[in-house]
C-alpha cells in the first residue's frame, strides 16, 4: 500500500498555496495596477498573505471567495471586515451560510457600491482624492472643540457619495475611531486628528497598520521622529506624495 507522509501532504499544500499566490500577484496587477506597482512584488505578497489568512478565518477557502476577499481588500482596505464603513460586508462574512453564498452576497454588494459610490470609471473616487489633496494643503476650517461635527461635514463635502451610502451614524463611528487612533500616537492638534480620520475614510479604518499602505505604518512607528507634530507633518507629506502618484494616472485606473 502506498503511504503518503504528513510532510509530503504539507509540501503539496504549500506548493499549491504558492501557485495560487503567484496567480493573485498577477491578478492584483490587473485589478489594482497603480497600488500594486507602488507596493512592489515583495510588499504585495505580504498584503496578499495577510488577506488570505483573514479570509481563511472566515471559512473562505475556495478559489472564488479567496479571490473576492483579495479584491475587497484593494477596494476597501485590509481591515474592511471590521470597518464601520462596510458593515454589511462584515455581517455577511460572519454569517453561518456557506462560503459560496456569502461570497455572492458580498460580490453583489460590491457591485452596488462601485456603481453608487465609486461612479463610472471611478470618477467619484478621483474627485474625492483630489479634494483630500487640496485639504492637506489648506488651513483647517474648524477647531478641536468642533472636530467631530466638522469632520463629518468635511467628509460629506469630500466624498458625498460615500457618506450618503454609509450614513452619518457609521461615519461618526469612523470619526471616533480615527480620533482615538490619532490620540494613541500622541496627536492632539485638530489638524493632526483630522489627518488620521481622513486617511481612514480614504484607505480604511485599519490604514495605520495596513500592509497595502506601508508608508503610513512606517511613519507612525519611526523612532527617529521625536514629536507628534513632526510625525503628523511627515505623514501629511507622504500622503501628498502618494496622492500625486495616483492622480497622475487616468481616471479609470484610480482605485484606493
Amino acid at each position: 500500500m502506498l503511504t503518503i507522509r504528513q510532510d509530503q501532504v504539507e509540501a503539496f499544500r504549500q506548493y499549491h498555496l504558492l501557485k495560487f499566490e503567484d496567480e493573485m500577484v498577477a491578478h492584483s496587477k490587473e485589478f489594482s495596477p497603480i497600488l500594486s506597482r507602488l507596493l512592489g512584488d515583495q510588499q504585495l505578497r505580504v498584503a496578499l498573505r495577510s488577506a488570505m489568512r483573514r479570509a481563511n478565518g472566515y471559512g473562505f477557502t475556495n478559489r472564488g471567495p479567496l479571490r473576492l476577499y483579495i479584491e475587497m481588500m484593494f477596494l476597501c482596505g485590509s481591515a474592511f471586515d471590521t470597518d464601520p464603513q462596510y458593515a454589511e460586508v462584515g455581517e455577511a462574512l460572519r454569517s453561518s451560510e456557506d462560503q459560496m453564498i456569502r461570497a455572492e452576497r458580498i460580490h453583489q454588494g460590491s457591485l452596488e457600491y462601485l456603481d453608487v459610490v465609486s461612479g463610472p470609471g471611478n470618477v467619484n473616487v478621483r474627485r474625492a482624492l483630489m479634494e483630500i489633496s487640496h485639504l492637506a494643503q489648506a488651513p483647517l476650517r474648524y477647531s478641536a472643540g468642533h472636530l467631530p461635527q466638522g469632520l463629518l461635514e468635511e467628509t460629506a463635502r469630500i466624498f458625498p457619495q460615500k457618506v450618503a451610502y454609509c450614513g452619518e451614524n457609521r461615519m461618526n463611528v469612523l470619526i471616533e475611531e480615527g480620533i482615538s487612533e490619532a490620540e494613541r500616537y500622541g496627536f492632539s492638534e485638530a489638524r493632526e486628528l483630522a489627518l488620521i480620520v481622513v486617511l481612514m475614510c480614504a484607505f480604511g479604518h485599519g490604514c495605520t497598520e495596513d500592509p497595502l499602505y506601508p508608508w503610513i505604518s512606517r511613519t507612525m512607528r519611526d523612532d527617529r521622529i521625536v514629536s507628534p507634530s513632526a510625525r503628523a507633518n511627515r505623514l501629511e507629506k507622504k500622503a501628498l506624495t502618494w496622492l500625486s502618484h495616483v492622480l497622475a494616472k487616468p481616471t479609470q485606473e484610480v482605485r484606493v
